[in-house]
């Protein structure tokens, strides 16, 4: 009986139109063009141009792929702090799908639109959850706004850690591409015999988390935002993959025994990744050996740090403990 329905479905779909063109077809008519949105119009249009037709409707219900959504949730920040690692843990979990590939749409690429955005999101089930992550956004002062506007509900979920550590790990990651840029301590300062840190250079400013947040908390409220600490995605994976999913809403499937520790890298690795029976560890960019900084550069930055830890452990009410 559905087969014969489908059958008179397109039958009629096809034959209807035709004679209700017969006798004196009216010329086509150029679509008139859209007026421009300002971004807290953008979502409704977007949704109505979204909105599924019959076949469409029909199709979805054959292939059962799911619905290309917008993501509930999003990992904003921050660069070199383990977001990869969480992005690929929560993979592994049956009711969240997430695009691979950073976005950037809030940052870069937000001119493009919304259904340029959503375009690019895996199809979901009911239940699913659909996520990104791009750590920039953290940083980028447009971010929180333009996130607010396509859905004041988007749960923040945001990877912080040492950020001493992070700064040389971010050199390092440069370091890598463009073997011949200065050293870390001629970067750091602006005047070492001053000891005037750069606070202009990206790898310093990013880790002065406190500040960033505040521009978060002028859109978003801070319970509905996380904080992972990097250290203890290392050290307690499926403790902090637990806290995750309970703020996502999400039953509790990873844990222990979806890891193991990597002597080699340094760091936990999948047992068993995305839609693969084999152990999966990240890829030969993440857990690159550190350059030797001088002690005393690295004295310097913790003591420049040291009062935007303390703000941002306020404001948290979490102590991440790098001091």
């Amino acid at each position: 009986m559905l087969f014969l329905w489908l059958y008179m479905f397109y039958s009629c779909a096809g034959s209807c139109a035709g004679l209700a063109t017969r006798g004196s077809p009216a010329p086509p008519r150029a679509a008139a063009p859209l007026p421009q949105l300002e971004p807290g119009e953008e979502s409704s249009r977007e949704e109505q141009r979204a909105a599924p037709d019959a076949a469409s409707s029909i199709s979805s219900f054959f292939n059962g792929s799911g619905t290309k959504r917008l993501p509930q949730a999003i990992i904003i920040g921050v660069k070199k702090g383990g977001t990869r690692a969480l992005l690929e843990f929560l993979r592994v979990h049956p009711d969240v799908r997430a695009v691979g590939a950073e976005p950037h749409f809030f940052d870069r690429n937000y001119e493009r639109g919304l259904a340029w955005y959503r375009d690019l999101m895996p199809r979901t089930l009911e239940g699913q959850i659909t996520m990104e992550k791009t750590p920039s956004y953290f940083v980028t002062k447009e971010a929180p706004a333009r996130i607010s506007s396509m859905a004041k509900g988007t749960k923040l979920i945001v990877v912080v850690r040492d950020p001493v550590t992070r700064a040389i790990s971010d050199y390092t990651q440069t370091l890598s591409k463009k073997p011949d840029i200065p050293t870390f301590e001629s970067l750091t300062f602006k005047n070492r015999t001053t000891g005037l840190i750069d606070t202009s250079w990206s790898a310093i400013q990013i880790g002065i988390y406190a500040k960033h947040l505040e521009n978060w908390l002028l859109y978003f409220p801070i319970g509905q935002i996380l904080f992972v600490s990097g250290e203890r995605l290392i050290s307690d994976p499926a403790g902090e993959l637990g806290r995750v999913q309970d703020f996502l809403g999400l039953k509790r499937i990873i844990t222990d025994k979806h890891f193991y520790f990597n002597k080699t890298k340094g760091f936990p690795c999948l047992k068993k990744a995305e839609g693969s029976s084999k152990p999966h560890c990240l890829g030969k960019t993440k857990g690159r050996t550190h350059p030797d900084i001088d002690q005393e550069v690295v004295q310097r930055l913790r003591d420049f740090y040291r009062p935007f830890n303390m703000k941002f452990y306020q404001m948290t009410g979490q102590d991440f403990g790098w001091d």
